[in-house]
């Protein structure tokens, strides 16, 4: 489960990752609609979005120092380097949960002292994004709340640049 603000302010996400049949997605999704805070609960296959994980593991910087090419480590596992201290090394991946266990099992040998690793992150693949099926919900079932206009929707161009 992870909850995170969403690009409208007062409006946060839910991200609730379960593996059952799509009957009880949709049961445990009508159940969520009943809450009262709830504006609307909707169900994405893996295929509909994007996500990822974060870990973080702290292993001993002499472990590493001595025994392992830490640029090489960096570059096969996609990892950072995120806090360096006399006493233990703290690295940081993200990536889906097959590419985060391997990397656990790599320190294994080596004393990974911590390893913690967050819920899933995911936005939608549709290009229609959050705010416009919000709003589109709003005139179904209008008088639900306000819905707060983003004043930078649809003008990717003019804000991001890649």
């Amino acid at each position: 489960m992870n909850t995170s603000p969403s690009e409208i302010p007062g409006i946060h996400r839910f991200s609730i990752v379960i593996n059952e049949s799509e009957e009880v997605v949709m049961k445990l999704v009508r159940q969520i609609e009943k809450q009262v805070e709830v504006l609307k609960a909707r169900y994405n296959t893996n295929d509909e979005i994007i996500w990822q994980e974060l870990a973080l593991y702290k292993v001993s910087t002499d472990m590493i120092t001595e025994k392992i090419k830490v640029e090489r480590l960096l570059r096969e596992y996609g990892a950072r380097a995120v806090v360096i201290r006399k006493d233990f090394v703290i690295f940081e991946v993200s990536g889906h949960r097959e590419e985060t266990e391997r990397l656990v099992k790599f320190f294994e040998p080596y004393g990974l002292i911590e390893f913690v690793r967050s819920a899933r992150v995911a936005i939608t693949k549709a290009s229609r994004g959050f705010h416009q099926t919000l709003k589109e919900f709003e005139q179904k079932e209008p008088g639900r709340g306000e819905v707060v206009e983003n004043k930078y929707l649809d003008k990717n161009e003019e804000v991001f640049t890649m």
